[in-house]
């Protein structure tokens, strides 16, 4: 399971990171949930993690906002991951993302931009998604807030 944040600067230009196959993706991964006795537990929520992986990524902070879309990504041949992505709030809308180690490149692009770009469709859907909650006053799957 990888959770993706779908985050917009000032100009509601989307925030997308380049990997190693070359494509464009949202930022976000991996839920890290130790033992439950572990004084270290982990991220309690996808929420959670998704605020973290875009604080370690671009250096935005970010609140998790409505659950926007669920679909399966197979990156490579019998290697399927659930995808969850989340709307989120830019608290940090001042600060220029930043890129880590983790991937190539960093890019703001316009609902425009991101139709020509090489990226799996689930992501392009999970964005136009988030645009059209926008657009409706904040709603994402089956009507969350």
């Amino acid at each position: 399971m990888s959770v993706k944040g779908i985050a917009l600067d000032h100009t509601s230009r989307v925030l997308l990171l380049r990997n190693e196959r070359a494509e464009w993706e949202l930022p976000g991964g991996r839920m890290e949930i130790g033992p439950p006795t572990s004084p270290d537990p982990g991220d309690p929520s996808p929420e959670a993690t998704v605020e973290r992986e875009l604080r370690e990524e671009t250096g935005w902070e970010v609140r998790a906002g409505a659950l926007i879309d669920t679909w399966i990504y197979e990156p490579v041949p019998e290697r399927r991951v659930l995808i969850i992505t989340y709307d989120c709030v830019v608290l940090t809308p001042d600060q220029s993302p930043v890129v880590s180690q983790e991937h190539s490149r960093i890019g703001l692009f316009s609902p425009r931009e991101v139709a020509g770009l090489t990226m799996p469709a689930g992501y392009k859907r999970s964005i136009a998604a988030a645009y059209a909650a926008r657009a409706r006053g904040g709603r994402g799957m089956r009507g969350q807030p």
